[in-house]
Formats: structure tokens, C-alpha cells, sequence
């Protein structure tokens, strides 16, 4: 039997609601990488040599350069405005909403049950002001607590997690056949995400860049 995940009904709605809109948003990114408007999308992750196979697996999209194309379409399948600017799929700027992402190539990330709750976005663009942008904090995505691709690698029979830096590096890292590869969403990594680790690994292998900043983001999780 299914079973609630929540006592509070309309804290489970609103809940039930975040995920069936990501879900919507990411069947709609990754349509838009295999059609003709996604060939930058398209060009870019197969010149980073993943395959189709793994672009499918890990639901690889991409966010077109139109600031209201996800905008319209989520409208029409029935997500107001306001639920979609919670969800962070669209930001509210002087009373003009819009697209969050645009001219990305999306990263879905799920929880551990499989739902999608959040996105990282690759910019493109050289002259982007951000080369990677996340979702905002919703009700159902702290990045505090959550791994990119903790949903695959708690099922690897290996007993060590690798901690990478980048979602790159944990894709082509699963393509590889290393299937225990994860990384933080965006930020460095927390105790809570330490916790979590714990719960399917006993050793864990750093593996950041090996330039400066991935130096000091290693000795920063050492502790």
C-alpha cells in the first residue's frame, strides 16, 4: 500500500504538486535536447562524450534560449504562475515572470525515491554571469541534505562512495562503470550530507579537482 508521507494532508499536496511539476519540467527539458532547438544542448554533452544511453539515464535536458518557453508550457499543462516561482522554475522580478533557465543544459536531480527535486544548469553562454545555476531552496529540495545521484549509488554493491566535485565528472564517472560516484548540489559538503552518506557507505574517496579550489574544497570536507 502506498503510504503517506505526511500526517499534514495539505503539507502532502503540496508536496505531491512540487514533484509532478518537476517531473513535467523535466520530461519537457529533455525533449527539447533531441529536438532541432536543443542542437547546442545536443553538441555540447555529446562533445563531453557521454552517450545517448547515458543522457537517458540520468535524464539529461536542456533549457532552450527563450525566457518563457517552460513558462508557457507548464501554464498550459495547469501549474499556476505562483506555484511555479515557488517550485523555482520561474523567477518573479518587478512583477515579469520568466524562465529561470535558459540556454542550459539541465541536470535533474532526485531524492533517493526517485522524484525530481531540483535542477542544475549549465550555462552555454561564455558571458553567463553563473557557469552553473541551481534550483532555489523549495519545500522539497535542501541542498543541505540532498547528493546528485545518491538515487543510483546507494543501489551499487560497493561498500565506498566517490565524492566528486561536478555533475560531469559523477555522469562520466557512472558511464565509466563506477557506479558510486556523487557530488554535492552546489555547495560544500555539510554534516548532513555526511550523515546521509554514512548510511550506505563506510569509506568514502575524495575526488575534487585538482586545482586550487578543489585543494581547499578538499581539506574543507576532510574535517
Amino acid at each position: 500500500l502506498p503510504m503517506p508521507e505526511d500526517r499534514n494532508d495539505d503539507s502532502a499536496r503540496r508536496r505531491q504538486r512540487l514533484y509532478e511539476m518537476n517531473r513535467e519540467a523535466g520530461k519537457f527539458f529533455h525533449r527539447q535536447l533531441f529536438s532541432p532547438e536543443g542542437a547546442d544542448g545536443w553538441n555540447y554533452i555529446t562533445g563531453r562524450q557521454l552517450t545517448e544511453h547515458t543522457i537517458r539515464h540520468f535524464g539529461i535536458g536542456y533549457a532552450v534560449n527563450d525566457y518563457h518557453k517552460l513558462h508557457y508550457y507548464m501554464r498550459n499543462l495547469g501549474f499556476s504562475e505562483d506555484e511555479l516561482v515557488e517550485g523555482s522554475l520561474l523567477v518573479r522580478n518587478n512583477n515579469r515572470v520568466y524562465d529561470k533557465f535558459v540556454n542550459r543544459v539541465m541536470f535533474p536531480i532526485f531524492d533517493t525515491r526517485g522524484n525530481i527535486i531540483a535542477y542544475g544548469g549549465r550555462a552555454l553562454d561564455p558571458n553567463a554571469p553563473a557557469k552553473y545555476l541551481n534550483s532555489s531552496e523549495t519545500y522539497v529540495f535542501q541542498k543541505r541534505d540532498n547528493l546528485f545521484a545518491l538515487n543510483y549509488a546507494k543501489n551499487s554493491k560497493a561498500d565506498y562512495f566517490i565524492l566528486c566535485e561536478g555533475y560531469m565528472d559523477v555522469i562520466s564517472m557512472h558511464q565509466a562503470g563506477i557506479d558510486t560516484a556523487v557530488c554535492a548540489c552546489g555547495t560544500a559538503l555539510t554534516p548532513d550530507q555526511v550523515k546521509l552518506i554514512s548510511q550506505y557507505a563506510e569509506e568514502v574517496i575524495l575526488s575534487y579537482d585538482s586545482d586550487e579550489a578543489g585543494q581547499k574544497a578538499t581539506l574543507r570536507s576532510l574535517e
